[in-house]
């Protein structure tokens, strides 16, 4: 088969587990919001995979769950009808990552046999794979934090690393993508402008850490004002004596940083984006510059709505804050993602042949 062609095939099966990527992350948040996330206390890669096929093996899934922190002083209440309710979104968070692992291995043994995938294409894919297999083990060490007597949810830290984690793999096989079908001659030459989208982009990821932490936390509700929080601008005791604790642990504080970043994100992004539209000789790069403040404007929007809706939370109930706050994680990965993509057209080396 032609080169350019077969390129292409492997370009689309790439971006497919693109999507799928970003729907596995978009399950884990409806996982978590729907308090789903510890409804499984086992960890089994294979036979995990066939949920509990009669009431015997339902009563022990839940036996299991009723021993944890979470069952006793939160859900007590539960019945058999609410715990397969939390059980499948959580299986099925399970069930969606198995499925991308087939959809990847499967073409590529196809793929290695039909010889679309040429040597230097190896690598990378193998790399994907391994990044693939990592990140279930980091979401069962992070289920594991909140399987004991002491807490309620699972460990807002292994949530964020969870997270962005997930977040390089998918930057990564973007990349991979974007190798296999953006011409050379659609790149841009501006090392200043790789620089700050570069930076940016590095601001972003530490924003999108304390976004996990304020879901671990369950921040959106401590401060649920704009453009105050909670009366005052910044908290009254930001400062402790305690960096760590001020920086990782203390809720207010962890809002305060999230709501800080995204306003200097947002205006960075502006000053990027008049610098980025005078270039129009590239098509690629003319759809992708306009991206980020597209993602960063619906994004701080969303945000806010979040905040202001979070009074309306009610447990168990997936109602207008839940969508919000599903919204607004997904244009966050979606503006990350642009920005990766936009560094890509900015960077200069050669695509190996």
């Amino acid at each position: 088969m032609h080169a350019e062609r077969s390129s292409k095939i492997v370009a689309n099966w790439v971006f497919l587990g693109v999507a799928m990527l970003v729907i596995q992350v978009l399950l884990g948040g409806i996982t978590r919001l729907t308090g789903s996330g510890l409804s499984i206390t086992e960890w089994k890669p294979i036979m995990g995979a066939i949920p509990p096929l009669s009431e015997t093996e339902w009563q022990q899934a839940f036996s299991k769950y009723q021993q944890i922190a979470q069952y006793k002083y939160l859900n007590h209440h539960f019945t058999l009808s609410d715990f397969k309710f939390i059980f499948f979104w959580e299986w099925f968070h399970r069930l969606w990552a198995r499925t991308i692992g087939v959809v990847f291995l499967i073409p590529f043994i196809y793929f290695m046999m039909k010889r679309y995938i040429r040597r230097w294409m190896v690598m990378p894919l193998v790399i994907l794979f391994i990044l693939g297999g990592l990140q279930g083990l980091i979401g069962w060490i992070m289920v594991k934090s909140g399987l004991n007597d002491e807490n309620l949810y699972v460990n807002h830290i292994r949530l964020a690393i969870h997270f962005v984690s997930a977040m390089v793999l998918i930057a990564y096989a973007l990349v991979f993508g974007l190798m296999l079908s953006i011409p050379q001659e659609n790149r841009v030459a501006d090392a200043s402008l790789k620089k700050n989208t570069i930076a940016i982009t590095a601001l972003l990821v530490i924003q999108l850490f304390y976004g996990a932490f304020m879901a671990g936390m369950k921040g959106a509700g401590v401060a649920p004002t704009w453009p105050d929080i909670n009366g005052v601008m910044m908290p009254v005791q930001f400062f402790s004596g305690n960096i760590i604790n001020d920086l990782f642990f203390n809720i207010i504080n962890i809002h305060f940083i999230h709501r800080t970043l995204a306003y200097i994100i947002f205006v960075l992004i502006i000053l990027w984006w008049l610098k980025a539209r005078k270039y129009s000789y590239s098509p690629s790069f003319n759809k992708a510059k306009n991206l980020p403040l597209i993602f960063v404007f619906v994004q701080v929007v969303l945000g806010i709505l979040s905040i202001l809706n979070s009074p309306k939370i009610i447990l168990g109930h997936f109602g207008i804050f839940e969508w919000f706050a599903q919204l607004h994680q997904l244009t966050g990965m979606l503006l990350l993602l642009s920005l990766i993509s936009v560094i890509y057209l900015l960077c200069f080396k050669k695509n190996t042949v």
